[in-house]
């Protein structure tokens, strides 16, 4: 088949599963996320101008992760995720505490995201802090509505998302461009390259969410043809994204650049944009909606293979079936998330103990993500090559994670705990027959 045609195969969903369009938009949705609305501001008050080099760093340091998930998915899409490639890998202990990482860990990151595009909205059109919490369950129930009838519907969401997100990104830019100044730029290195490297490690996590797609895998039609397309093309264009946002907020504002917490406005504002804050504020909502959207399609699918595999309890297994909706698994995963907001929400939405609970158990996933791949993938292939290149470089990341690596310790041990009292049920079942038959 020739290259044209597997594209073109791709963008066709045969048997009524995703396409390249909706996997395009699904893997956006992940990788760009919140770091959109704040990133670009926050890494040109660290780093200045060099903020640029900070991009196109971590541009081609995405690269290796993305081609290891991308070459794992193709090859094993299971809704398990990073969780079956360990269970593969590592045995069983590992994966379980793979899925617990992901599922109770990861879950902490969905307040996380409901809070932030609510306040981003709050702050544009004036809204009452008071009203906050309430705007942020809204973006809360919209994604678990839409997953409600599959990871199907939920793409066609996406892609309608996505495509409405990035055309008002195109336009702030374009109304922001002529405003740029060659002197903004300098000088270039105001805070020394230690600046450019705290912007490294902020835009670390901006590029994180290549796992999402692992248990999204099976909902493919052509996984072997449409997976490795998608993440190149996410790649390139978020990539291109945030590097074309990062110029432009750097020579379009100056100075300014790093002061102010809405920065899409204020490039909006310099381009004399007259709709600036409904934009912005659509932009705001539709990142918000988009990430709940896919890390709810995840989590149920990771719940269900979870439960089927006895981890957690097996009621919740129903849907684990490419092309079946999880429903049970994906309550459970709701339940679980606003078990989260509740205490995000007691403690006055102090959202930082959340985030690290999040890029810690990240961290933890991709660690043991990377090594599964280095022994499962085929050696002397690209997806090899790429595993042993990510894997050195995630290892780094568990020093930056460091306190906040408690939270997955502890779900690691409950891991432990839980293998060790299946062990001692399956031993003991036999000598309790015997003993009931006497």
């Amino acid at each position: 088949m020739t290259t044209r045609a597997a594209v073109a195969d791709a963008f066709a969903p045969a048997r009524g599963g995703l396409g390249l369009a909706q996997g395009v938009a699904l893997y956006l949705a992940s990788v760009l996320g919140t770091g959109l609305l704040v990133l670009p501001g926050l890494a040109a008050k660290v780093a200045g101008p060099a903020s640029v080099v900070a991009v196109a760093a971590v541009t081609l340091l995405a690269i290796p992760l993305a081609g290891t998930f991308a070459a794992l998915a193709a090859r094993y899409p299971d809704p398990g995720g990073v969780a079956s490639y360990a269970r593969r890998a590592l045995g069983p202990t590992a994966a379980r505490a793979t899925g617990y990482w992901f599922l109770f860990g990861v879950a902490a990151g969905g307040p996380v995201v409901a809070v932030l595009g609510a306040r981003y909205i709050a702050t544009i059109v004036g809204i009452d802090a008071g009203a906050v919490p309430l705007l942020a369950l809204v973006f809360l129930a919209v994604p678990f509505g839409a997953n409600l009838f599959g990871v199907r519907v939920t793409g066609w969401l996406q892609l309608a998302l996505t495509g409405l997100l990035v055309g008002v990104v195109v336009l702030v830019l374009a109304v922001a461009a002529p405003a740029v100044r060659a002197e903004s730029f300098q000088p270039f290195l105001p805070y020394g390259w230690g600046g450019v490297g705290t912007a490294i490690v902020m835009f670390v996590w901006a590029f994180a969410g290549w796992e999402v797609g692992t248990h999204i895998s099976g909902e493919f039609a052509s996984p072997r043809r449409t997976i490795p397309i998608a993440t190149a093309v996410t790649l390139i264009l978020s990539g291109a994204a945030y590097l074309a946002l990062q110029v432009v907020t750097v020579g379009a504002l100056g100075d300014r650049a790093g002061a102010g917490d809405v920065v899409l406005l204020d490039l909006a504002r310099v381009g004399e944009l007259d709709a600036a804050p409904f934009l912005i504020g659509a932009v705001a909502g539709i990142v918000a909606v988009g990430v709940l959207n896919v890390y709810l399609s995840a989590f149920a699918k990771l719940g269900a293979s979870l439960a089927s595999t006895g981890d957690i309890p097996r009621a919740l297994a129903r849907g684990v079936e490419s092309g079946a909706v999880p429903r049970r698994a994906l309550l459970f995963s709701g339940v679980l998330v606003l078990v989260y907001f509740a205490a995000a929400w007691a403690t006055g939405f102090d959202l930082q103990p959340f985030i690290l609970v999040h890029t810690a158990s990240m961290v933890a996933i991709y660690v043991v993500g990377m090594i599964a791949a280095v022994r499962i993938l085929p050696r002397r292939t690209f997806g090899h090559a790429m595993a042993v290149v990510a894997t050195v470089l995630t290892a780094g990341l568990l020093v930056l994670a460091g306190a906040a690596l408690v939270v997955p310790v502890v779900l690691a041990i409950a891991a432990v705990l839980v293998g060790v009292v299946r062990r001692r049920r399956r031993s003991g079942a036999p000598e309790n027959r015997s003993a009931a038959s006497r």
